[in-house]
């Protein structure tokens, strides 16, 4: 027991130190992202939404995740290097920068990298983004401003997108649905929705 805790922290600490940081926040990022698909499938089955599961779909999810990743890795890195602290004041501010300029740009990512991976013209995209923005950006909205105040307040950079990724599990799933939704279906307001956070 003793020798699988020491190996445990060994693992965690390369993972978790410069020369790994970014490949374990991407890591990260694809599987909670494909979790979250994955949980919304089933979800979807149970309701009889859908037949089967989608593996191409969860596939396209956890890609997204990939890019999503990436972009946490360095806006966090960027905000902790810009803002250096951790007084109440400066940690609302990167809270206010986090949901004015990152969300915005992480939803966008989700959609243009699906967009890609689906080969979806820009007009469908544009398409896309009309119908799902303003549900997806509401929803960030409801969770993220006190989450990332104890992201900001309490945890060292190192740790801030495997505190993201599972906070956002349950907004994965929500993420999932919407995107994954039919545009001109009915819409659920994503302060209802009984998947988990997000």
């Amino acid at each position: 027991m003793i020798g699988l805790v020491k190996w445990f922290r060994t693992v965690t600490k390369t993972a978790f130190s410069k020369k790994y940081l970014l490949l374990t926040n991407v890591a990260i990022s694809v599987s909670l992202s494909g979790v979250g698909d994955i949980i919304e499938q089933h979800y979807e089955i149970y309701n009889g939404q859908l037949a089967v599961w989608d593996r191409q779909r969860t596939r396209f999810m956890s890609i997204s995740g990939m890019t999503v990743g990436v972009f946490c890795h360095s806006w966090y890195n960027f905000m902790d290097r810009r803002f250096p602290g951790r007084t109440i004041g400066l940690v609302l501010k990167k809270v206010l920068i986090d949901q004015t300029v990152a969300s915005p740009i992480v939803i966008f990512l989700f959609f243009a990298t699906l967009a890609v991976l689906k080969r979806s013209s820009w007009e469908e995209m544009r398409h896309e983004v009309r119908e799902k923005f303003i549900r997806l950006y509401t929803a960030e909205w409801i969770v993220w401003p006190p989450a990332q105040i104890v992201n900001f307040y309490f945890l060292p950079t190192k740790y801030r997108v495997l505190y993201d990724n599972t906070i956002s599990l349950g907004y994965d799933v929500y993420t999932s649905y919407v995107i994954n939704e039919d545009c001109g279906s009915d819409h659920t307001d994503p302060q209802t929705v009984s998947h988990t956070r997000d």
